[in-house]
């Protein structure tokens, strides 16, 4: 097998990582050139480009017109502990875990915010907990897209429409990558890192009229950080939503952010983007068809991410290690080839290979990606 002849054609960009995630085509350090770099972001031209990149949002994520943006600090992480810490205490709470990232969410809600009545839904990596067991009496919290196990929910159907509770959803790996029916959604948050390639450390919530009823209605028992704050006095804070942040963001990152936003409509909008992402995930998920020692990780077509791209190996007879090893030499060999690098299986999750297939990634570089996984699988276990 390790006789397979080496790939002459390699990956334009081998930026494969699941994030930070590969910047856009044609991105350069120039765009950052009129960066405020030296200027306050609450004077009025700093608050203006904040509020253009809130206004950018909104429209290319094609939110309804009562929903509310904001600019957070801590990435993806504070924007969802934002809104646990704010909103919840109100409600009993379904909590859906099935990978590392859910698993995170129950430990801050039972250990940290120590809300008794938490119901817990897990399941394995590679499977959804029971969807029709969620009680929409109760705040539900999920990711929609498990980054760490390849396993999306399939559509927001299983959501009640009259539900109670509120949706509060990890969407980091799938807005601007996956349709998402916002009547079923009151709360999401996402990182700029992600599928649009921006950078890290910010943080975006979405908020629906009934989160921000829920906001000016309840006062959690437990303290809220001032770096988790959407209200004072009891009053919610309007002013995150035009611009005005909680702490002081990078005005370099916030013009890279309006880049790829503006990269991001000038190739078609939302659609254009849902399109590269699917696009990217056929090549792959044709090729694990047609290859019997690769399979993808997410047990039910329906259920496979098409951003997050998770795969395990299939013919190691479940020897011990092996598929650790394998994965490991893979990984090593084409990063030592400049041909992809971090597509190691996250580090919770079981052994195998990651590869991001987001809007900002060339369906041309996954083609040429594959004959290079093919040739470092038959490298590693020649040497078995």
């Amino acid at each position: 097998m390790g006789g397979l002849p080496k790939p002459t054609l390699r990956p334009a960009n081998p930026h494969f990582s699941s994030g930070p995630c590969s910047k856009r085509p044609g991105w350069s350090l120039d765009v950052l050139s009129g960066a405020l770099v030296g200027r306050s972001h609450r004077s009025p031209v700093g608050k203006q480009r904040l509020k253009l990149a809130i206004d950018r949002t909104h429209a290319l994520l094609q939110l309804p017109h009562d929903y509310r943006v904001a600019i957070v600090p801590g990435s993806d992480t504070g924007a969802f502990e934002m809104a646990l810490w704010n909103l919840l205490g109100a409600r009993d709470v379904d909590v859906l875990a099935w990978e590392d990232f859910g698993h995170r969410w129950v430990r801050d809600i039972i250990a940290e915010l120590q809300i008794a009545d938490a119901r817990v839904l897990a399941a394995d990596y590679g499977h959804l907990p029971d969807l029709a067991a969620v009680d929409f009496d109760h705040d539900v919290i999920l990711p929609w897209n498990g980054t760490a196990a390849g396993v999306r929910v399939p559509d927001g159907a299983w959501i009640a429409a009259d539900r109670k509770g509120l949706t509060i959803v990890d969407a980091t790996s799938a807005l601007f990558a996956q349709r998402i029916d916002w009547a079923k959604v009151d709360v999401a948050t996402f990182s700029w890192q992600k599928i649009l390639g921006g950078e890290a450390a910010h943080g975006m919530i979405v908020l629906s009229p009934r989160a921000i009823e829920r906001l000016q209605n309840h006062r959690p028992s437990w303290p809220v950080p001032k770096l988790f704050r959407l209200t004072e006095g009891g009053k919610l804070q309007d002013d995150i939503f035009a611009g005005v942040t909680i702490n002081t963001p990078s005005m370099l990152c916030v013009e890279d952010y309006l880049d790829t936003l503006a990269w991001a409509a000038s190739i078609g909008g939302l659609e254009a983007l849902c399109a590269r992402v699917d696009a990217n995930a056929a090549v792959l998920f044709d090729w694990i068809a047609r290859t019997p020692w690769i399979a993808n990780l997410a047990a039910h077509p329906a259920t496979r991410s098409n951003t997050s791209v998770c795969m395990r190996f299939t013919d190691v007879g479940g020897a011990s290690g092996a598929e650790r090893r394998i994965a490991d030499g893979i990984v090593s060999l084409l990063e030592s080839e400049g041909v992809a690098y971090d597509i190691g299986a996250y580090r919770g999750a079981p052994p195998g290979l990651r590869v991001w297939c987001g809007a900002t990634v060339e369906r041309s570089d996954v083609e040429a990606l594959i004959p290079w996984l093919e040739w470092a699988y038959a490298q590693v276990r020649g040497t078995d």
